[in-house]
Parts: C-alpha cells; sequence; structure tokens
C-alpha cells in the first residue's frame, strides 16, 4: 500500500511539473500569480493523437536564436492538453505550440528514446491567446508556409516585424481555433475561386500520411532543398516545400494517393507548391493597383489606376485613393485615404526614410471619362505615415513633372521620379518641392523612362522604354552614360541588388503607355501573345555598365514588367502575361540551388510559379516576412473602359524577407 501511494504522489508531481490535462478543451482565465492557461487538441486527419509531447515555445528575437520552451506537457487519450506558463515580457513575443508524436524507437535505443517524426504546430502569434487551440496538418502547412523564411531546424527565430506579421499571416490560412481551412482562405476572393485552397488541402493530405507512419521518409527526401539536411520532422519538412516549392511537385502530390480527409483538394500535381492569397482591403477600393510600397511596419501602401467598379463595361476615371493594407491584407484603420492630388496613379510609390509616401499621378482614367487628363498628369503627391496628405489639391508639379511612373526615395531621401511622358527625370532633394530639378539627358538617350532604382553607390538607374536602354546618374542627377546591349529591349521595371548590379525586366512586346501611346494600343498590341515573347527576359547590368552578351531567358517570363530583388539577393519577375511569377538566380550563388548559374530559373523553367489568382501582373515587391506581392493590374481581357484588376496577389513565405522601407538595395531583414 505504501508503494502504492508512492508511486502515485510520484504521478501526481510529475504531472504538476509537465502541465496536466482538463476535462474539457476550452479556454479559460489564468491560474493566479501571473501565469496563463492555454488548452488544445491534437488531431491528425484519422482522429485525435494521444501521448504528444505538447510544448509552448516563445520563438527567438533574431535569426540563430533558439526558441525558449515556456511548458510541457503531454495530450491524453483523447488528444487534450492543458498548459499553464507565466507570460513573456514583451508584448511582441511570438508564441507557437508543437505537438511531436511518433513510434518507438527500435529496441535496444533506450526506453526513453523515441523516433518523433510526426511535429504538429499551430502559430498563435504575439499576445494572449483565449480559447482552445487545435494542432493538426492543416495547422502545420499554415505555419511551415507562413513561417518558412524564420524556421530553421524545426525552431522559429526572426527579427520584427517580419516574425510577428508572418505569425498573422498564418492565420489567414488556418483557423487554430479549430483546425479548418481560415476564412480568408475559404472565402472569396480565394476559396473556390482559385486552387490554393485545393493545394493547401492536399498538402495536409501528404502530411497525413506521415502522421499515420507510413510515408515519413519518402516526404522528408522529397521535401529535402538540394544542398540542405534532410528535414527530420513534418514542420520543417512544410517550410522546407515553402521556400523551393518547384522541388519534386509531382512526387509530393503521389504521396498523398488514397488520402482525402481534407477537401477540396487537388485532382492533379501542381507545377508547384505556392500558397497565393488575393487581398482585396475593404473590397471596393482596388482596381488597377500599379505598383506597392511598405513601410518600417511591413504595411502596404497601394496606388490605384482608376476608380473602383466591378464592372468593367462601365466608363471610371481615375483614382483618388491611396490604399493601404496591414500584412494580412486588410485596411489599416482610416484608410484609404484621400487628397494631396491623387489621381490615376501609375507605378510609382516609394516610402522615404521619413515613412513618408510619395505616389507618382500617371492620369490613368478609363475611356470616355469626361476628364481632361493631361491637366492632372503632372504631379506627384505625398502622404504623412498616417495618411495624411502633404501635397497641395493638386499635388506636387515642381520639376516638369510629365506622366510620372516609377518614384523611388534613396537613403538621404531624395525622391527620383521617372517622367514617362517627358524624356527625363524629376529629383526632388531630401523630399523637398522647392528644390525639384528636372534631369534630361537630352536626344533620344531617354525615351518613355519608366522606372528608377538606386543602386550600392547612391547612383540612379532609369529604364528607358522607348530606347532600349538604362540610363546612369550620379547621386547628384548628372548623367554618366546610357547602356544599352545585352539583350535590354522596352525595358520596364528595375532593381539593385546589394553587390551593385542593377536587374532590369524586358518587356519584349510591352510600350509603355505614355508620349503619344495610350492604354489601348498596349491591349491591341499583347492581345494575342499566348507564347513567351522572343524579346521577353532580364538582363543584369554590372556596376561599371556591362552586360553579359546574352539576356537571361526562360519560360517564367511573359511580358516581364515588375521586378524586385530579395534579401538574399535573387531576382523576382512580375508578368503581364502568363499567370506567372518568374524567380531568378542573382549573382549571389551561395543562395541558389547548387549549380545554379546566375540569371538561371530558380522557378520551374517550363512555367515559373503559375497561380490562377493571377491576372495581368505590374509590380512584384517583397515584404519583411518574405511573401511576394503582385498587383493584379488589369483583367486578362482588359476592356478600356476600366481595365483594372481588383486585388493584391500574395505567395506566402516564398522570397528572404527584406528590410522596408526599401531604399535602394534591399538588405535582409
Amino acid at each position: 500500500m505504501h508503494r502504492r501511494r508512492a508511486a502515485l504522489l510520484t504521478a501526481l508531481l510529475a504531472s504538476l511539473a509537465m502541465g496536466a490535462s482538463y476535462p474539457e478543451a476550452s479556454g479559460g482565465p489564468s491560474s493566479g500569480h501571473g501565469t496563463l492557461d492555454q488548452r488544445g487538441v491534437v488531431r491528425s486527419a484519422s482522429g485525435p493523437l494521444a501521448g504528444a509531447e505538447v510544448t509552448l515555445l516563445q520563438a527567438g528575437n533574431h535569426p540563430g536564436a533558439g526558441a525558449r520552451p515556456l511548458a510541457r506537457t503531454r495530450s491524453d487519450s483523447r488528444g487534450r492538453f492543458s498548459l499553464s506558463y507565466r507570460a513573456p515580457e514583451s508584448p511582441d513575443a511570438v508564441l507557437y505550440l508543437t505537438a511531436d508524436t511518433g513510434r518507438p524507437g527500435p529496441r535496444g535505443t533506450g526506453a526513453a528514446r523515441r523516433q518523433r517524426p510526426v511535429r504538429l504546430v499551430a502559430m498563435l502569434g504575439t499576445g494572449r491567446r483565449a480559447g482552445k487551440v487545435v494542432l493538426n496538418e492543416r495547422t502545420t502547412v499554415a505555419a511551415g508556409f507562413a513561417m518558412a523564411q524564420f524556421t530553421q531546424g524545426g525552431e522559429v527565430a526572426g527579427r520584427s516585424p517580419g516574425l510577428q506579421n508572418a505569425a498573422d499571416v498564418s492565420h489567414n490560412l488556418a483557423d487554430i481555433a479549430d483546425g479548418s481551412a481560415a476564412a480568408v482562405l475559404a472565402g472569396a476572393p480565394n476559396g473556390d475561386q482559385t486552387s490554393t485552397l485545393r493545394a493547401f488541402n492536399t498538402l495536409a493530405d501528404v502530411l497525413s500520411g506521415c502522421t499515420a507512419g507510413q510515408t515519413c521518409g519518402p516526404l522528408f527526401e522529397l521535401a529535402a532543398r538540394p544542398g540542405a539536411p534532410v528535414p527530420k520532422e513534418t514542420f520543417q519538412a512544410v517550410a522546407d516545400i515553402a521556400r523551393l516549392p518547384g522541388n519534386h511537385p509531382a512526387e509530393l502530390y503521389a504521396l498523398a494517393d488514397g488520402r482525402e480527409a481534407y477537401r477540396p483538394r487537388l485532382v492533379q500535381a501542381p507545377d508547384a507548391w505556392t500558397l497565393a492569397l488575393r487581398y482585396v482591403g475593404n473590397g471596393h477600393e482596388l482596381d488597377g493597383p500599379g505598383n506597392v510600397a511598405f513601410d518600417a511596419e511591413g504595411t502596404a501602401w497601394i496606388g490605384n489606376n482608376y476608380t473602383f467598379n466591378a464592372d468593367p463595361r462601365q466608363s471610371v476615371c481615375g483614382s483618388r485613393v491611396l490604399s493601404r493594407l496591414t500584412p494580412t491584407g486588410r485596411d489599416v484603420p482610416g484608410a484609404p485615404y484621400r487628397g494631396g492630388g491623387l489621381y490615376g496613379a501609375g507605378f510609382g510609390a516609394t516610402v522615404d526614410p521619413r515613412g513618408h509616401v510619395w505616389i507618382g499621378n500617371f492620369g490613368f482614367q478609363g475611356t470616355d471619362c469626361p476628364l481632361d487628363a493631361s491637366r492632372l498628369y503632372r504631379s506627384v503627391s505625398e502622404f504623412t505615415p498616417h495618411g495624411r496628405p502633404v501635397s497641395p489639391p493638386w499635388g506636387w508639379r515642381q520639376g516638369d513633372i510629365v506622366q510620372p511612373q516609377g518614384t523611388v526615395s534613396d537613403r538621404d531621401g531624395n525622391i527620383w521620379v521617372a517622367n514617362c511622358g517627358g524624356k527625363s527625370v524629376t529629383r526632388i532633394p531630401e523630399g523637398n518641392p522647392d528644390r525639384a530639378r528636372n534631369i534630361a539627358p537630352g536626344g533620344d538617350r531617354l525615351v518613355k523612362p519608366f522606372d528608377v532604382t538606386i543602386d550600392t553607390r547612391k547612383r540612379a538607374w532609369v529604364t528607358g522604354n522607348g530606347s532600349d536602354s538604362v540610363m546612369l546618374l550620379s547621386p547628384q542627377g548628372t548623367p554618366l552614360r546610357s547602356v544599352t546591349g545585352g539583350g535590354i529591349k522596352r525595358p520596364m521595371g528595375i532593381a539593385s541588388d546589394s553587390l551593385g548590379n542593377v536587374w532590369v525586366a524586358n518587356g519584349g512586346a510591352v510600350v509603355a503607355p505614355c508620349e503619344g501611346t495610350t492604354p489601348a494600343m498596349v491591349a491591341e498590341a499583347v492581345k494575342d501573345i499566348v507564347t513567351r515573347h522572343v524579346d521577353a527576359s532580364v538582363t543584369m547590368v554590372r556596376p561599371d555598365g556591362t552586360t553579359p552578351v546574352e539576356p537571361f531567358v526562360n519560360d517564367g517570363l511573359f511580358l516581364p514588367w515588375g521586378i524586385a530583388v530579395d534579401g538574399n539577393d535573387t531576382v523576382w519577375v512580375a508578368n503581364f502575361g502568363g499567370h506567372r511569377l518568374a524567380n531568378l538566380c542573382g549573382a549571389r550563388l551561395s543562395a541558389c540551388p547548387p549549380g545554379t548559374r546566375t540569371g538561371d530559373p530558380i522557378s520551374p523553367a517550363d512555367t515559373g510559379y503559375t497561380s490562377d489568382g493571377l491576372e495581368r501582373n505590374t509590380a512584384v515587391q517583397i515584404d519583411p516576412s518574405g511573401n511576394v506581392w503582385l498587383a493584379n493590374n488589369w483583367l486578362d481581357v482588359p476592356l478600356q473602359t476600366n481595365p483594372g484588376g481588383h486585388e493584391m496577389v500574395v505567395f506566402v513565405g516564398l522570397a528572404a524577407p527584406v528590410r522596408t522601407p526599401l531604399l535602394g538595395p534591399p538588405q535582409h531583414l
């Protein structure tokens, strides 16, 4: 009897040290004395998972920092668990739950040792989480993709605000309260309108085979990125898939054969395992989004071509609103903003070192709009970090601005504006419009200037869409040289890397809609292009202005328009056709898959990263969480009364995070 009582006492003390099960899986009050409770359930596609080791962790606050366990317990026979923990002091601390389970290891390895290849995860995020939490395959896919750029060795760590924003984005994929697909993913404009929900569920089915103890080995081998260690558990496997989604897509799909616990699901293998979400803000503001710029918190500032109207047959005038979305795609309180001379914004959007936002007013409008655009396309607009217009009702017009497109800030706060209709660039020193100066290289050296980027030496590079050239300007704006050759043909977007190179998106058949070329002419020029145009390519220009003999070409490039460089110096290209996003190896070969050379495709060479959520895309930009944002600028069949698309499309966790605002070359967050 004494022995039995001693054993019971030992078991009780052990359960108190590790946490305890509870009769009902629901939220509860704090335990007192500065502690909080967290309850939940561990489930798989086949039912509850008993005996899982459940751990509550605080993510590390910089890359390489280990996650800190706050509490640990085991799930009971019905998969339920309860944890008590002391809340972290920092309100920005990111918390997450893991549930490790697996079958006993081989005999002779020690009774306490276990193989635990299954790790289910749910991101709690910042702040206290009230109510029950479910950990299952869906929540693990959501966590693995959203946190892909912050996960190493199965642990989560990273810098603010990217880490916190990524945790929030995970809740757009899975609802951790019940383990279902989240409302953002399951409903319009996502849901049954794109294939992302089906891909998400199919990935959950892929994981369920490992959870059942049947497919872990093949899953880990297929998920492993070339040159990287093979993942040892399911969460890291998902993160590895998210970071290189074109790696073995068909073979991974085959692991879901016969498993249909999560529906709806794909009926055939994708070209890559990407998860792309469409964001629409308040649902009646985005119409022809042209470009996006991120501020220091990672919120997205977006200029629109047209006044919102869901009917493309209804003629619209130029947009007079500036959208601002949270990292999860919702309107920031008080947004969208108005005033400051906004009208028909184009490709120009930037955030300066003070957090002020600058938008180029190109004067886009639909046919039959009664306004005279020529009186409205001669300015840029400036807003404070809180959305208050600083520029007057007619915008800042100093510096002979004409049909402005690319608009960027450098680290000193100088604003550079490409005057697509004026064969010139306007430089606004330190954001002071009274000091604005027009820079015209003269002749035909810079025709239809479209975009601007700033390199590591603070020099400005400007694409000349009509002159098949790139103009290099000194930090003070003095024209230094015109770069041609290397495949530069109808250049559109341009971006710099951290090594001093600049990257040019060659539109091929895309003629910038300025200086006599109308949007209707652009639509006519591209409407019958159904395969990659011969001149569609990307050119790298070295710091000395030289280029490779040939441009970089693959079938992921289909009417290239926008271009961006991520925190690892790999290159991303938005396409005005083909419903695809391309990713190229940049000049930093260590960031590319082994054997890949500069300019080689990282995305599938035959398709790029496709998505049926994409339409005609102009901009591509990378946020601090490594999400890749594209602007659905035009509809696939763009009626010129109102050709605008209505969404931003965000590929979750796909790129190396970038410190924002972007002020010249990218810096890894």
